[in-house]
């Protein structure tokens, strides 16, 4: 099937299997490595993109479901060289560990921030719970989350 999307703001034309996942099409097709594959069964959310503004996990989305949509990816966040602050209070607060679910992580950061620019400690968690990480705790990504809120007002 013949797809069309925008994808970190350039369009892309392409011919996709009907089973084709998002994650597969983003990472093998476009080669937009930075949104992880983990669990495939949408438990941890390191394949979490935004389509069309709204955080999806990419593992359980098709890829032809997305025609005409727009995808940002954990590579369409920083603009000009410069880190988004999302980006930007995951390195400063040392928000990540081995990085496996830092795009994840920071993408539903991100959308958080679009909705809410002050966030509470709750706020943060809760948008949070569909994201799994294995090495922080999360208090560094809360920090971080913190961190970006701060820089962004």
């Amino acid at each position: 099937m013949k797809i069309t999307t925008v994808v970190n703001g350039q369009t892309y034309e392409r011919d996709v299997e009907p089973r084709l996942l998002l994650v597969q099409y983003l990472r093998e097709d476009l080669r937009l490595t930075g949104t992880h594959i983990g669990c495939e069964t949408s438990l941890c959310g390191a394949c979490t993109v935004l389509v069309n503004g709204k955080s999806v996990k990419s593992c359980t989305m098709l890829a032809v479901q997305a025609d005409g949509a727009e995808i940002t990816t954990i590579e369409g966040l920083a603009k000009d060289g410069e880190l988004d602050p999302t980006q930007e209070g995951f390195w400063e607060e040392h928000g990540l560990q081995c990085g496996f679910c830092t795009p994840g992580m920071i993408i539903s950061s991100y959308q958080l921030l679009q909705r809410n620019s002050s966030p509470s400690e709750a706020d943060i968690r809760h948008a949070l719970e569909g994201n799994l990480c294995r090495c922080t705790g999360y208090q560094h990504i809360v920090n971080a989350v913190q961190y970006a809120a701060q820089k962004m007002q």
